[in-house]
């Protein structure tokens, strides 16, 4: 099938350009913009279906056009399914990132059973690869269990991945690894994992919450500079933290880390004012002011590389009981446009990185067959069609996520998702 999408501003890391765009089978075969723009009258007689975003004749910062980027990548979901499907299910999570233009997602280990072995993880890969949506990740743990007393099949990575190299239909289920918000405590049984997954060059995302996020994380630094492994720190909050880790990556080239939309975004008073043991509690919590404009300034000097949803759906009566976590994945496009982009932090080529070409290289899906994350030729025809000039007002009940604990809930944001296409069909 051919499917050309023409008269769009095109934005990635690298483009921003009025343009269209030439998909065969689920892949990108051309992107035409300026002068080349001319040589799309081929592929449109040649064309099944044509989306026309309405940009003729405008320059890419001009109109009301409609803008291409790459479906995002988040490195950092919780799907619930097995085990607390009153919160989420595969299926509505699927639906969920769908709507909010995410083509690919981790999802953690924290699920019941815990995701510790291949076959569970497989089992979470088949049940979303059968809906079509997304392509999902499960995350493997580091440890059985998530008991932090005896390695996972992490050990058996290696084994299996020859197995699937064999059948290039297959892709390997296991593309992160992670005991989630569990720091593994026993030093000698983490640097055991980290040594594994630096064998089999799957990168580790410590969530540093054991005795505070910047000692944990420099302690996760540390053991993952012993090992040499690819060490992930996830939803970094704190100044502190930001800082170390700028300092670090100085030495470190292996060293990766995310933020969410709403640690940049929120402060501790929007977590008082929604209340700070219930709908306002998320792990890490919200912080000061200080600290949040910290983040903004590491996402503007290249500190901090990916932007991860963190989304952990929660029933209205969990959350009452004190539950952490917000339903993020539907928002947070327009978070990040509302809080980075329309004050002028950064561009939207730069959230796009943020979003889609850095998250897609941290799971080593940025090129080659399956790669993600931009628009060129090869790559897979993931993307977010966006209108970044409409307003709207977030309404927590309409979200496809069974989680309505949206911090969000009432705000106007700008950066709407118009539709989603993955693997080039049109699937939302």
């Amino acid at each position: 099938m051919v499917l050309v999408l023409k008269n769009f501003r095109l934005v990635d890391e690298t483009i921003d350009a009025y343009g269209s765009v030439v998909v065969e089978d689920g892949i990108i075969r051309e992107v035409y913009s300026g002068a080349a723009e001319k040589k799309i009258d081929c592929a449109l007689n040649n064309a099944d279906i044509v989306l026309n975003g309405g940009a003729a004749g405008m320059g890419c910062n001009q109109g009301g056009s409609l803008v291409l980027m790459p479906a995002f990548v988040d490195l950092h979901a919780h799907f619930r399914e097995p085990g607390f499907s009153a919160k989420e299910t595969i299926e509505s999570a699927c639906l969920a990132a769908a709507a909010g233009g995410y083509g690919t997602v981790v999802c953690m280990a924290n699920t019941n059973p815990v995701t510790d072995t291949i076959a569970q993880a497989q089992f979470i890969k088949n049940r979303s690869d059968t809906l079509g949506l997304i392509d999902l990740y499960p995350a493997l743990s580091l440890t059985k269990g998530m008991e932090g007393k005896e390695p996972s099949e992490i050990t058996l990575l290696q084994e299996n991945q020859n197995k699937l190299s064999s059948d290039s239909n297959i892709q390997n289920p296991i593309r992160l690894v992670s005991e989630d918000g569990k720091d593994v405590v026993d030093e000698k049984l983490f640097l055991a994992t980290m040594t594994e997954a630096c064998r089999i060059g799957v990168p580790v995302s410590c969530h540093c919450d054991l005795d505070g996020e910047n000692s944990a994380a420099k302690r996760a630094i540390e053991l993952g500079e012993k090992t040499g492994c690819r060490l992930h720190i996830a939803h970094v909050s704190a100044k502190e933290t930001a800082a170390m880790i700028r300092e670090t990556k100085k030495n470190n080239a292996r060293l990766s880390c995310e933020v969410t939309p709403h640690h940049i975004a929120l402060t501790e008073k929007d977590a008082a004012a929604l209340g700070s043991d219930s709908f306002g509690r998320v792990n890490p919590p919200l912080r000061t002011e200080e600290d949040r404009r910290a983040l903004i300034g590491a996402i503007t000097d290249g500190t901090i590389d990916a932007i991860a949803t963190d989304h952990a759906p929660h029933t209205t009566a969990d959350k009452e009981s004190g539950a952490p976590g917000f339903s993020g994945l539907e928002t947070a496009f327009a978070v990040c446009y509302s809080t980075l982009v329309a004050p002028g932090h950064i561009g939207l080529s730069k959230l796009s990185s943020l979003m889609s070409a850095e998250p897609a290289r941290i799971l080593s899906l940025g090129k080659g067959n399956g790669g993600r994350g931009r628009i060129a030729p090869e790559l897979r025809a993931d993307f977010a069609i966006v209108d970044i000039r409409t307003a709207w007002t977030v309404d927590a009940e309409r979200f496809k996520s069974r989680g309505k604990n949206s911090p969000f809930r009432g705000r106007e944001l700008h950066g709407t998702i118009v539709q989603t296409i993955h693997n080039g069909l049109c699937i939302m």
